[in-house]
């Protein structure tokens, strides 16, 4: 699940990174921009959202084991 988790990271930062470079800086909020700024929060949100995924693993692990 580890190695899983760690792929999704990956795959979300590099699609952070894609998007950035769609954006137009003059006009954020105007088509494919706006797009890319959506992409870019919804990237965000899955790294934070397997982040706390992988620390509830861990702790759960952690509390069995004791």
């Amino acid at each position: 699940m580890k190695i899983f988790t760690t792929i999704l990271i990956f795959f979300a930062l590099a699609l952070i990174v894609f998007n950035i470079t769609q954006l137009n800086f003059k006009n954020l909020l105007v088509g494919d921009s706006l797009v890319a700024l959506i992409g870019i929060v919804a990237s965000f949100c899955a790294v934070f959202i397997l982040i706390i995924f992988r620390m509830s693993k861990a702790i759960e692990h952690k509390t069995k084991n004791q």
